[in-house]
């Protein structure tokens, strides 16, 4: 069973730092959703949302996945740990997987280097605030085990 630190001191600025990544990955969604209005689903255009290539596909997933995210960071505890625990591991998954299709016909995202490197530095970001996010008693800490 994996250790996760309960309590963590930095719990909070972790959880703010998630947040403002949930709020970036819907910014961007929302303007490029505003942005590729009427176009295809998965059209390859030469669309930008806030620095990254964009199509209507990308997003939605964005919108959807910043959404999630501010959720799991409003409600806290627990819930916040596992969700960013998934979903920071699952944003860095997606971006390794859209950058092996960049120059491919499979680039159905419409992404570009930029914003692989913009997904896999949000992704640690998320993904460290679900390894640092979870709450416990302090009964629990002392004696050493998990609440």
């Amino acid at each position: 069973m994996a250790h996760y630190p309960l309590n963590h001191h930095l719990r909070p600025t972790y959880r703010f730092l998630a947040a403002l990544a949930g709020l970036y990955l819907m910014s961007y969604g929302i303007i490029g959703i505003a942005e590729t209005w009427g176009d295809p689903f998965f059209h390859r255009g030469h669309d930008w949302s806030l620095g990254l290539r964009t199509n209507p596909a990308g997003a939605w997933l964005a919108t959807l996945a910043g959404l999630v995210i501010v959720v799991a960071t409003v409600v806290g505890g627990n819930v916040h740990h596992r969700v960013n625990l998934v979903l920071g591991w699952g944003i860095c998954g997606f971006a390794l997987v859209v950058m092996t299709m960049i120059q491919t016909d499979a680039n159905v995202f419409n992404v570009s280097m930029v914003n692989v490197i913009v997904l896999l530095v949000l992704g640690l970001v998320v993904l460290v605030a679900g390894l640092y996010g979870k709450v416990g008693d302090d009964e629990g800490r002392r004696a050493g085990q998990p609440a």
